[in-house]
């Protein structure tokens, strides 16, 4: 199996169900298997990325798991859009805290055409400042948009699938998953580089995680944050992250890394609540790590991530090493 996902083979459905559902497949020995694989492409180097939740709330999507959602009734602060100066400033303590992305995430279904020029020219006084890759997750956009953001110079556009298409009327009514594949293969079409990503733990099965893997295959997904779900009350969801053990987290990790064996694999969301003690073995499949928290639930600081990633015996990689 490793040999194949390094020649860039795909694996079989019946193969990634395995590694999620097979006892006598131990998790040492996967853990190991998956690191030739993250080694040859990634060595030891681990990419840190902060959020920077630019807008928070207000959102008229029904997404179930979302505390920004107009249906939940989360106690976050909601806020519209910070200001610049305060963005450009978050920017420049990510880029000297050595981040290698910084990312602004907006709510809401997605921005008009004046919002975008308004990113688009932040994302251009952040790179005249500092050498850190930038990403921008904002909902739903058209190619005329993702061109705006493309000339730019926006590295990447996040819009997660977030589930199987087949599971995804049971966490939103108010838009499809062939929208959000929409949004993704117009950011792509105008040079994008694409950022997608999902949320293991909502009732899905394992049949759809295997599927979401392969999709974000086929759509050449050069970075996919793997999700956790964790349940903020108030959520319409509810608290269905049952069964979400650290070594089930760890499993999806090598599943995603042998079917997606040179995309960026972040540990994102709930890697600090479901895979406690064991955070440090992420490390092994996954390439990529979030510091700072997670919009609107906190996580480890920059300090203590970086501290994670040298008692394990990696390095943080900055874009001026990747380069």
């Amino acid at each position: 199996m490793t040999d194949r996902s390094l020649a860039g083979e795909l694996l079989t459905t019946e193969e990634g169900l395995r590694i999620l559902q097979d006892e006598k497949l131990e998790l040492l020995l996967l853990l190991q298997a998956a690191y030739r694989v993250r080694a040859h492409h990634f060595g030891r180097r681990v990419r840190v990325q902060v959020l920077n939740n630019v807008q928070n709330g207000y959102c008229p999507e029904d997404c179930h798991y979302c505390a920004q959602s107009v249906q939940s009734e989360a106690a976050i602060t909601r806020y519209r859009i910070k200001g610049e100066e305060e963005i450009l400033a978050e920017a420049e303590r990510a880029w000297q805290a050595g981040m290698y992305r910084y990312c602004m995430v907006l709510s809401g279904r997605g921005p008009n055409a004046g919002r975008v020029e308004q990113m688009a020219d932040l994302v251009r006084r952040i790179k005249s400042r500092c050498s850190i890759e930038v990403c921008l997750s904002a909902g739903f956009i058209d190619r005329k948009m993702a061109a705006v953001l493309k000339e730019a110079g926006l590295d990447r556009y996040n819009h997660n699938l977030n589930t199987a298409e087949g599971h995804y009327g049971a966490i939103c009514r108010t838009h499809t998953y062939q929208d959000r594949l929409a949004t993704l293969q117009a950011a792509r079409a105008e040079g994008l580089q694409v950022c997608s990503g999902l949320i293991v733990g909502m009732g899905e099965s394992d049949a759809d995680i295997v599927t979401v893997a392969n999709h974000l295959r086929t759509l050449q997904a050069r970075s996919i944050p793997v999700n956790f779900y964790m349940y903020i009350p108030g959520s319409p969801l509810g608290d269905v992250a049952h069964g979400l053990t650290p070594e089930r987290c760890l499993r999806i990790l090598c599943l995603f890394r042998f079917l997606n064996p040179d995309a960026e694999i972040r540990a994102a969301g709930g890697r600090e609540l479901h895979l406690r003690s064991l955070a440090a073995l992420a490390l092994y499949p996954a390439n990529g790590l979030f510091s700072a928290g997670y919009l609107n639930v906190a996580g480890q600081s920059t300090a203590e991530v970086q501290q994670m990633i040298q008692d394990a015996g990696f390095e943080v990689e900055t874009v001026e090493e990747a380069e």
